[in-house]
């Protein structure tokens, strides 16, 4: 859908935010977490591992993937430039389609995103950032079978507050954001927020145009309005627009010898980048008796139009385009209920998903009629099948898909007090969802002659399926007071991620059948651990897991023969036939003197594909292997310092570092797909002139690392690079 049916849409979320609900308080510090629960929950009564970033620590995140820079144990692949897949403890698909579900669940405000393109989000005027370990199978349901990624945003509140941020730096950046709220009338509020970012080519193209590192120009607005209803009843309206009019950077093919940050491409495959993103959600909460109701309602939609070099090499081989329309709708439900000795939470959600794309690969320059290159993508005639349509060569492909999600769940979960120092929580989850795909694979002829793709003569590539889920997820978790600065705990918890089609090339119909398909993957988590401090200057949380890791989804690399000679690499998502993740997860606040704050992460896993020997290769290509982007050890540590100048100046610096031990960047565990151990390490020095002005410097990546954000087989084997080290000042005004 366009523009013009979000605006409709918009209009329909307005009137059925009408439904009861509860509100969630105007304000929360760092130690709370509200996603998890439903409700205001202190994080050291969670059975669980939880990481909350704060609006400090986000300072400097242009986009949701830079937060894994301070989160141990938490990873991300960045595929095609610009599409965002979170690894938790070693889970999660790395795959570059985006009608493929992510197995973090990342959720804005509430709203589930359901697309790795929707997680790319443009990060500004953020409250916090939670993230949940382990499965969230029961409140937040579908798609969060390693986890979740919580992204809060400032709330409208009474008080009177603006603030306006403008940054240099190097590749010719600018980055530009500004908020102003407060009270606009009694029992109104309002809050507005924007960014602008822009900048040149980070990456160096060696091999043609500068753009060809990728250009960022970004902007993003958001506004909020909150209205009091009476008797405690608040309305919260929302909406958002945000737009990427640059350049995805190119990947560089692992045949070339070149030096850090460098890519080698040539003109052909640099396209422009014209992705649009829009969202409304209303949110309604008010008191039903004892209940604290509360119904979000909410659209989410975006459109893509984008393409980059194939190959990753200058020589003009395939350039491919994605051609993206998406719109999501979603209704949640829920209440919470106290009594003494327990609470209980009881909800159901509702959505509706509808995907379109169009996936167009071509060499040389393309034609944008005929949709023909000036040279013959070397694919191509592999799809023509026993029966030519022409006496022209096959020149492109193109592949396209119509997909729809519907799903509907119920969810409970309670607690029960056994004694004063000992809770026991269970929960479960009924989800039901039904997955609806077609498409059709077409080859293209010189002369622009189209066909159906039948290679290896099994049918036309055209067809239509349909995909029913019906999932139970549970949990049950202990957590029992050793003392009152002690809890510990022992949890089971479930999660699965859904099942789909594959977006891709369509070789004949059987991709419409079962080849094209991969099935729900499902976890069985367990968890135990400790939480605690020790007086008011050192906190910590210690966790030992171990995940069940059944049919994990992961992208599939095979070779098949050109008619020509030589052989080119397909990909698709496919479901291995099990896993298993152990390990530990510790983290440490340490403030042992004052304007001081010492902060640490390890978690150091074991993971291991478990790969039936059925006879076929499969066996020995992945059993044994680790999974994908699952380092052995992931570590993080930050010192800040902050002193005082006298009057209202101060001075504060901070230096923040992350360690990831190898990691693969497929399911193969191969040597040639291997990113070898890195250590990033960001700086930050502030001077507070007071009165509301603030001058700071900073730096990215000070260690210069050049390191792979994802890779895929073609010709050879392409990775999408890293940004290299970056240096700015900023100037901060608020009031």
């Amino acid at each position: 859908m366009g523009r013009a049916d979000l605006r409709h849409v918009g209009l329909a979320v307005a009137v059925c935010a009408g439904a009861p609900a509860f509100a969630q308080p105007a304000s929360q510090d760092d130690q709370i977490v509200v996603t998890a629960t439903r409700d205001v929950t202190a994080v050291n009564e969670l059975p669980q591992s939880v990481s909350i970033l704060s609006g400090e620590d986000l300072a400097a995140v242009d986009g949701a993937e830079d937060i894994v820079m301070r989160l141990a144990g938490v990873q991300a692949a960045i595929s095609n430039g610009s599409q965002t897949t979170f690894q938790i403890r070693g889970v999660g698909a790395v795959d570059h389609q985006a009608l493929t579900p992510s197995a973090a669940a990342v959720n804005v405000d509430g709203v589930f995103l359901a697309t790795n393109v929707q997680a790319s989000l443009l990060a500004y005027d953020l409250e916090r950032v939670e993230v949940l370990k382990g499965p969230q199978g029961t409140i937040q349901g579908r798609n969060a079978s390693s986890g979740s990624v919580n992204f809060i945003t400032m709330r409208p509140t009474d008080v009177v507050e603006a603030y306006a941020d403008m940054s240099y730096g190097s590749f010719n950046r600018w980055d530009v954001q500004a908020a102003a709220g407060g009270k606009l009338k009694d029992g109104v509020r309002g809050r507005i927020a924007a960014r602008y970012l822009r900048q040149d080519a980070a990456l160096e193209n060696v091999g043609g145009p500068e753009e060809a590192g990728g250009k960022r120009d970004e902007y993003g607005v958001r506004g909020a309005l909150a209205f009091d209803m009476g008797e405690g009843s608040e309305l919260l309206l929302r909406a958002h627009v945000e737009a990427d009019n640059g350049v995805n950077p190119a990947p560089r093919n692992s045949a070339l010898v070149l030096g850090d940050h460098q890519i080698s491409v040539g003109a052909d495959g640099v396209r422009d980048t014209d992705n649009d993103f829009q969202g409304l959600s209303a949110e309604y909460t008010t008191r039903w008796g004892d209940w604290r109701i509360t119904s979000l309602t909410a659209a989410e939609g975006f459109q893509q139009r984008y393409g980059f070099d194939f190959d990753g090499t200058p020589a003009a081989v395939a350039n491919l385009s994605y051609d993206r329309d998406y719109l999501q709708l979603s209704q949640e439900l829920y209440g919470h209920i106290d009594w003494e000795g327990g609470n209980a939470l009881l909800g159901v959600s509702l959505a509706s998903d509808d995907f379109s794309q169009d996936y167009l690969i071509w060499c040389g320059v393309l034609n944008p009629v005929t949709l023909v290159g000036t040279c013959q993508y070397p694919g191509a005639p592999g799809r023509v099948g026993p029966t030519p349509a022409s006496t022209a060569p096959a020149v492109s492909l193109l592949t396209h898909i119509d997909q729809t999600r519907r799903m509907g769940a119920v969810y409970g979960m309670v607690d029960i007090d056994l004694g004063e120092a000992t809770t026991l929580t269970l929960g479960g989850r009924q989800t039901l969802e039904r997955i609806e795909g077609e498409g059709l694979g077409q080859h293209i002829y010189a002369d622009g002659v189209r066909a159906l793709n039948n290679r290896s003569g099994a049918g036309l590539a055209r067809g239509a399926n349909v995909i029913d889920e019906d999932r139970f997820t549970g949990m049950a978790a202990l957590r029992h007071h050793i003392s009152d600065d002690l809890m510990a705990y022992a949890s089971f918890g479930q999660g699965y991620k859904s099942a789909g089609f594959n977006g891709e090339v369509a070789n004949n119909v059987t991709h419409y059948q079962d080849e094209g398909l991969f099935s729900a993957e499902t976890v069985d988590a367990y968890e135990a651990g400790l939480k605690g401090k020790l007086g008011d200057a050192f906190s910590f949380e210690a966790a030992a897991f171990f995940q069940d890791y059944s049919h994990p989804q992961a992208r599939i690399f095979v070779a098949f023969p050109l008619p020509g000679g030589g052989s080119i690499t397909s990909n698709s998502l496919a479901n291995l036939d099990a896993a298993t993740v152990k390990g530990v997860d510790l983290s440490a606040v340490w403030r042992p003197l004052e304007g001081m704050e010492i902060t640490g992460g390890v978690v150091a896993l074991d993971s291991e594909i478990e790969q039936a020997n059925d006879g076929s290769a499969n066996a020995a290509t992945f059993d044994g292997k680790p999974l994908p982007f699952a380092s052995d050890l992931s570590a993080t540590l930050g010192v800040k310092q902050a002193w005082a100048l006298g009057g209202e100046m101060r001075a504060s610096f901070e230096i923040f570092a992350k360690h990831q031990s190898e990691y693969y960047l497929d399911p193969e565990g191969r040597a040639d797909r291997r990113q070898a151990p890195l250590t990033l390490v960001d700086l930050a020095a502030r001077l507070d002139m007071g009165g509301g002005t603030e001058f700071s410097l900073w730096g990215r990546n000070v260690t210069d690392e050049d390191y792979a954000l994802s890779g895929y087989g073609f010709i050879g084997y392409d990775t999408f690079r890293s940004n290299p080290a970056m240096w700015g000042v900023s100037l901060r005004v608020s009031r």
